[in-house]
C-alpha cells in the first residue's frame, strides 16, 4: 500500500495525472469565437466551440495524452438558438459549437499533443492559411518552453492572389492553387521532395516560428513538460479594422531590444511600438500585393495583365523565367536611371 501512495504522490509531482490548462484570451478588438477539435482517439473537451468577447478569456482542463488543435473564427453571425456561421475559420456546423467539425480554410491553427508524464508538442500552423494572430505561451512547465506563433497581420500583406475577399484572411498556396508541389502530395510528398514555395518563405519570413508548408518541422515544434499554457488572439497588435483602412505596407515589425532592458521593445510597420513581444516571432520584410506595382510599367499581351493584378508572384514560383526576366530588366533600367541623376 505504501508503494501504491508513493507511486500516485510521483505522478502528481510529475504532473502526470493533471493534464494541462488551457487558457484562451482575446486581446482583439472585436469578438472572436475559438473553435476546438481534439483529434481521433482523444477525449473532447468541455467545449468544441465558444464565444469570446474583447479581452474575455476563458479556461479548460486537458487530460493527459490529449491532441488536438485550436483556432479562431472571424465574423460570426449567430442568432439566440446558436445557430450561425462565420466569415473566416468556420467549421461548418452551423452552431457555435463545432460539434467535431474542424476549420474551414484559411485558418490559422494552434496545434498540441500533450506527453503522458513526457514532453508536450505544439506549434502555430499557417499550412491552411491565416485569418487572425495568434501566439501560445507555456507556464509552469520545465525544458525550453519557448513561445510560439504569429504576432504579424499577414493579412494587411496577402498577395493578391491569395487573398480572401475583402482581406479578411489569407490563403496558403495549396488552397489557392491546389498544385502538387504547394500541397506536398503526389509526388511531392517527402521531405527530400516537397520544398518551400515563394509564398511559404514569404509566410515564414513574417512568422519565423510558425509553419508554413507541411515539412517545416526543425524551426516550428516546439517542446515542454507539465505545463500549462495560454493561447492569445491579437497579442499586442492594432486591430484587423484599423489595419484594412490604412494603405497597405510591406513593412513587418523590426524587433529592437535596449542594452540593460530585459523586456524586448517591437516598433511595428505604422511606427506604433509593442513592448513585451517576442522578437522571435516576428523579422524580416515581406512582399506581398504592393509588389504588383512592378506592373504599372507597360508590357504585352497577358504578361502584363499578370503583373498587374499582382499574381505574378505566382509565375515566379512556378519558375517563369519570362517574368523573372522582367523583374531583373526592370530593376537594371531603375538603376541605371538613379546613376544617371546623380551624374545631371
Amino acid at each position: 500500500m505504501d508503494l501504491f501512495k508513493l507511486f500516485l504522490a510521483l505522478l502528481l509531482l510529475c504532473g502526470g495525472t493533471n493534464g494541462a490548462t488551457f487558457t484562451f484570451v482575446n486581446k482583439c478588438e472585436y469578438t472572436v469565437w475559438p473553435g476546438i477539435l481534439a483529434n481521433a482517439g482523444t477525449a473532447p473537451l468541455e467545449s468544441t466551440g465558444f464565444e469570446l468577447p474583447q479581452e474575455g478569456s476563458r479556461s479548460f482542463q486537458a487530460p493527459t495524452g490529449w491532441s488536438g488543435r485550436f483556432w479562431g473564427r472571424t465574423g460570426c453571425k449567430f442568432d439566440g438558438s446558436g445557430s450561425g456561421s462565420c466569415s473566416t475559420g468556420d467549421c461548418g456546423s452551423g452552431q457555435v459549437e463545432c460539434n467535431g467539425a474542424g476549420a474551414l480554410p484559411p485558418a490559422t491553427l494552434a496545434e498540441f499533443t500533450l506527453g503522458s508524464g513526457s514532453q508536450d508538442f505544439y506549434d502555430v500552423s499557417l499550412v491552411d492559411g491565416y485569418n487572425v494572430a495568434m501566439i501560445i505561451e507555456g507556464s509552469g512547465g520545465s525544458g525550453m518552453c519557448a513561445s510560439t506563433g504569429c504576432v504579424t497581420d499577414l493579412n494587411r500583406q496577402c498577395p493578391v492572389e491569395l487573398r480572401v475577399s475583402d482581406g479578411d484572411a489569407c490563403k496558403s498556396a495549396c488552397e489557392a492553387f491546389g498544385s502538387p508541389e504547394y500541397c506536398c502530395s503526389g509526388a511531392y510528398n517527402t521531405p527530400a521532395t516537397c520544398k518551400p514555395s515563394v509564398y511559404a518563405e514569404m509566410f515564414k519570413m513574417a512568422c519565423p516560428r510558425s509553419y508554413s508548408y507541411a515539412y517545416d518541422d526543425p524551426t516550428s515544434t516546439f517542446t515542454c513538460t507539465g505545463a500549462d499554457y495560454t493561447v492569445t488572439f491579437c497579442p499586442s497588435m492594432p486591430s484587423q479594422k484599423s489595419s484594412r483602412e490604412s494603405a497597405p505596407t510591406t513593412t513587418l515589425p523590426t524587433p529592437t531590444t535596449t542594452v540593460g532592458d530585459a523586456t524586448p521593445s517591437t516598433t511595428n510597420g505604422d511606427g506604433s511600438s509593442v513592448t513585451g513581444a517576442d522578437p522571435g516571432l516576428q523579422s524580416g520584410t515581406m512582399s506581398g500585393s504592393g509588389a504588383g506595382t512592378l506592373g504599372s510599367e507597360s508590357g504585352s499581351g497577358s504578361e502584363a495583365a499578370v503583373m498587374q493584378d499582382g499574381s505574378w508572384l505566382a509565375g515566379l514560383a512556378m519558375g517563369d523565367s519570362t517574368r523573372r526576366h522582367h523583374l531583373h530588366s526592370t530593376l537594371h533600367f531603375l538603376f541605371i536611371s538613379l546613376c544617371f541623376s546623380f551624374f545631371l
